[in-house]
């Protein structure tokens, strides 16, 4: 959700007036609370010296009693040590964590991964939204973030968590088969009038697809029938918008800027939800959606390989917008990779390199990012180097994200020019991409959907 226009709560500040949120913003957090139905933001002057009680967003403060949210509550409360409440909120979380698996190759990377899958738990509401973050800008469902964060619940075990993000996906579809860029989190609608976003058309399917394939047996083809409508209906949205050149048209991307021509941040994932959808099709042997869907998928392959593999996957295909994170899109696990993209990607990640280490979203020179690091920018390539198997690159990276949680173990959203951890913390998105890259980084990748 890298808004770029902010206004009011969401205004930016300091060197960088358009595009990068500060400690101005009032609400900026550092934790959370949760009883899983509701959930309380802890703010940084609240996690100086605080510590989670092990596994669990139960909070022991430097006084040694602990703060938490008890069952039903909707304001935390402050109690000895040991409360029984606590114990056994404590004791819950550790049988959730268990009843998955937990990726990681050392106890540091295993502890990471374990937070970050307790904050999208605790970011994940009860009817399936999936909040960004808990603070005013970011409370809202980004159909793009959830699917990462639903992508990341099937991979590590959590089947239902997974699901109930898809069939909010599933309730809160358009009509046309689109999604808003952003709803409230009981479903109602868009909370602004900022511009729907074309790029759900793909994420959505691609998400639904990696459930699938790491659903139980069971009566996993009963539930994708469930979540079949919206599938189609947005692959059938996604095919009908390619042009007469493959490709579909100039849109907002994950900038949630809007472009004068086709951009990579659209057109990737538009890719693989294409091919996720034709794949789910032969699974159920709906064989004419299948047939449309693979056409329409070699279509928009064919459009991507002609307009943006010769200016090495840069933002948009007249090259006025330099090099974008978004090209990463094009790697696994999203989509099978062209020959010539590890060498972009290794033009693209040294051209968006910033002095603190993290990486820029893009550097288009009309919406300069400044000294800020975007923490889930930056680990789309430790995503992408560790699914093509390079994990000299990947490590470089990941290592880099890890290094940047807060004192509560949280991934922030960005990282300053100093080098420190700024906006919101946790951010979902970026949970979702460590979990993930972690799992691959320990040699189970995510399955990427096949083009045929």
């Amino acid at each position: 959700m890298l808004h770029t226009e902010p206004t009011g709560s969401e205004q930016c500040g300091e060197s960088d007036p358009c595009h990068a949120l500060t400690a101005a913003v009032a609400a900026r957090t550092s934790g959370l609370l949760t009883n899983l139905s509701a959930v309380e933001a802890v703010p940084p002057t609240l996690a100086i010296g605080a510590s989670y009680v092990g596994d669990s967003n139960v909070l022991r403060l430097p006084s040694g009693t602990w703060q938490y949210l008890p069952a039903g509550a909707q304001a935390s409360v402050v109690v000895p040590a040991n409360t029984p409440g606590a114990l056994a909120q404590i004791a819950e979380s550790q049988r959730w964590l268990a009843s998955g698996t937990i990726p990681g190759s050392t106890d540091a990377q295993r502890a990471a991964a374990r937070r970050a899958l307790l904050s999208m738990r605790a970011l994940l509401q009860p009817n399936g939204a999936s909040a960004a973050a808990w603070s005013p800008p970011w409370e809202y469902s980004w159909p793009r973030d959830g699917a990462f964060v639903s992508a990341a619940f099937a991979a590590t075990g959590h089947d239902e968590e997974a699901y109930r993000i898809l069939l909010y996906n599933a309730r809160t579809q358009r009509g046309d088969g689109t999604w808003e860029a952003r709803t409230m989190l009981d479903g109602s609608g868009s909370p602004d009038a900022r511009p729907w976003q074309l790029d759900g058309n793909g994420w959505v399917p691609w998400s639904t697809w990696q459930w699938y394939r790491a659903a139980p047996a069971g009566d996993r083809e009963a539930r994708l029938n469930a979540l079949y409508p919206m599938v189609r209906k947005a692959a059938d949205h996604a095919a009908a918008s390619l042009g007469s050149d493959g490709l579909p048209p100039a849109s907002p991307d994950y900038w949630e800027l809007p472009t004068e021509t086709t951009n990579i941040g659209t057109a990737a994932p538009l890719l693989a939800g294409l091919n996720a959808a034709a794949d789910l099709a032969a699974s159920l042997g709906h064989e004419a959606d299948q047939a449309r869907w693979n056409a329409a998928a070699r279509r928009l392959s064919t459009g991507i390989a002609r307009y943006f593999a010769p200016l090495g996957y840069q933002r948009t295909i007249d090259g006025k917008h330099g090099r974008d994170s978004a090209a990463t899109f094009m790697a696994p696990p999203f989509n099978r990779p062209p020959t010539d993209l590890p060498a972009a990607l290794v033009s693209t990640q040294r051209a968006l390199l910033l002095p603190n280490g993290g990486l820029t979203p893009g550097n288009d020179a009309d919406a300069p990012w400044g000294s800020y690091a975007w923490t889930p920018s930056t680990s789309f390539f430790a995503l992408a180097w560790a699914h093509l198997g390079d994990m000299a690159r990947a490590d470089a990276v990941l290592g880099w994200v890890l290094s940047k949680r807060n004192e509560l173990g949280e991934f922030p959203e960005t990282v300053n020019g100093e080098g420190d951890p700024s906006s919101v913390a946790p951010l979902g998105w970026t949970d979702a991409l460590v979990v993930m890259t972690l799992r691959a980084r320990q040699g189970d990748p995510l399955p990427t959907p096949p083009l045929r």
